[in-house]
């Protein structure tokens, strides 16, 4: 996918990885770039479109979709994190408030723009996962659920939207340096640096990418003799 004079549509690009990803697109030659928040207000980057979009509000999507309709690439890259285990007294309730925004928000933007992105020659399609698709310890238990069915979602458009020539790329990280983080004290890998691996593997043609160490560590470990998402000792 060529980035240069690409347009583009970042959700949750006021902050974080998607402020990244505004940033780098722009330095890279994206031609418009949408940076869609809740507020649009709190989008303050230079050289950005400002665009008004909560994707759990179908309603608001469906008018992203009509106001930029001359998109190539779109990030799904909305998301929230709340920590907790399942048997925690709120744990369905933090599901369906996880679920909303992590998997049907990310179904809702792919269903709208994937008639902009066939207009428009095919174009693309990054999904902001998590190597938390894999791995789930309890402590976040919802979350890490959410990006689970988010990663098969991803797989599955890929299928669908394949016949329109939309490449549509996983993006799979651990922990990364924003303030969804701020209360890990953990390693952690610099947003910047996710998003210039993540348009990396864009520009390559690339289906899936393992943007850090960890994710690639476990990756590999999914086909161990004993999973990394088993229990390791007992």
């Amino acid at each position: 996918m060529n980035i240069e004079n690409s347009v583009v549509l970042v959700t949750g690009a006021n902050r974080g990885i998607g402020l990244a990803f505004a940033r780098e697109l722009l330095a890279r030659g994206a031609r418009k770039v949408y940076a869609a928040a809740r507020d649009p207000a709190t989008v303050t980057l230079p050289g950005v479109q400002a665009l008004k979009l909560d994707v759990t509000h179908p309603e608001e999507v469906a008018a992203a979709a009509q106001a930029a309709a001359d998109v190539t690439i779109v990030i799904n890259n909305a998301g929230i994190a709340q920590t907790g285990g399942f048997l925690a007294p709120d744990s369905e309730a933090v599901a369906r408030r996880l679920f909303e925004t992590n998997f049907f928000g990310v179904l809702i933007v792919s269903k709208a723009f994937a008639p902009v992105l066939k207009a428009n020659g095919g174009g693309a399609l990054v999904n902001v996962l998590s190597v938390a698709a894999w791995v789930n310890g309890g402590e976040l238990a919802a979350y890490s659920a959410s990006k689970s069915a988010a990663w098969s979602l991803t797989n599955a458009l890929r299928q669908e939207l394949a016949g329109q020539k939309t490449q549509v790329l996983g993006l799979h990280m651990a922990y990364v340096d924003t303030d969804l983080t701020r209360g890990f004290d953990v390693p952690k890998t610099s947003a910047e640096e996710i998003v210039q691996r993540a348009l990396d593997g864009l520009a390559a043609g690339a289906d899936e990418v393992l943007a850090d160490a960890l994710t690639q560590q476990v990756r590999q470990g999914l086909t161990a003799v004993r999973p990394v998402y088993l229990p390791q000792t007992r």
